[in-house]
């Protein structure tokens, strides 16, 4: 009698042990439990720590609550100034709801990361390169409401929407390269101009002042010839007044006679007459 009741005792025990460990589940800090009892939703979700369920009636399924992060596939597509571009994104979302993430939607990652790849072609045909380039906040944002709108009915958030790159055909890169560096050398170009200018209205005030003070000019050349030297350099080149050369140019010219000019100097003597009148004329005659 008493081994039947302690057999009876063991396997009450043992089945017990089964049960319980049939029955228990443990939901981690950064999870949430959902509980199926005959296919029908419960609407107790199960926090974390130890918890229990009837075996063979209940299904618990564990829904991460943690930010998910996921990569965008690359996209092509044309902007709206027709060129083509590789865009390629990641999402940054979170689960808010457990249960409308298990009975809204069957697989919440996948269709998240579908919607992504739909909004992003969407993006690049709306937007053109410049925006690509230069205006991806506001592109991020656009595409955040646009990935957020379906997601709130499968308790789903999207904390953040970035663009990570957008590859160029070569043609367009080697383009860009051109008209950024044509840009650029009419930067320079612009900025010699004003630096010409500027020196320019120096130079004239400084000649004004110059001027007006005779001996800054000689002061000035003091300071050249100073700055020359200061380098040990073995030739030493002196600026030379043009003023100087014309007065030497002026003082070694030959001094003209003061009057008019006379006969003698007006032309050559005029030749001796040849005719019957001259005497050789004669002589040769009377010789013949």
């Amino acid at each position: 009698m008493l081994a039947d009741l302690v057999a009876a005792a063991v396997a009450a025990g043992s089945a017990g042990a089964v049960y319980l460990a049939a029955a228990s589940r443990v939901v981690k800090q950064y999870e949430r439990g959902v509980v199926l009892r005959l296919g029908r939703l419960r609407s107790e979700v199960r926090q974390p720590g130890y918890t229990m369920i009837i075996p063979g009636v209940d299904r618990l399924r564990k829904v991460n609550m943690q930010i998910v992060t996921m990569p965008v596939p690359a996209q092509e597509g044309i902007t709206r100034d027709n060129v083509t571009v590789r865009v390629d994104a990641v999402v940054y979302f979170k689960v808010v709801n457990p249960a409308e993430a298990v009975i809204a939607v069957e697989d919440y990652r996948f269709a998240v990361s579908q919607m992504a790849q739909t909004s992003l072609r969407s993006i690049i045909g709306k937007s053109d390169l410049d925006d690509l380039l230069s205006n991806r906040e506001k592109l991020n944002q656009g595409l955040e409401l646009m990935l957020d709108s379906p997601a709130i009915g499968w308790g789903v958030q999207i904390d953040r929407v970035e663009i990570k790159d957008v590859s160029l055909p070569e043609t367009m890169k080697r383009s860009m390269s051109r008209q950024a560096e044509a840009e650029r050398e009419r930067r320079a170009r612009v900025i010699n101009a004003d630096a010409e200018l500027l020196a320019s209205k120096k130079l004239a005030e400084a000649a004004g002042t110059m001027a007006s003070q005779p001996a800054a000019l000689q002061l000035r050349l003091l300071q050249t010839i100073v700055a020359v030297a200061a380098e040990k350099n073995s030739t030493l080149v002196l600026p030379f007044p043009v003023e100087l050369l014309r007065f030497l140019e002026r003082a070694g010219a030959p001094v003209e006679p003061e009057g008019p000019p006379g006969p003698e100097a007006s032309g050559p003597p005029p030749a001796p007459p040849v005719g019957p009148e001259s005497g050789e004329g004669e002589a040769g005659i009377g010789h013949v």
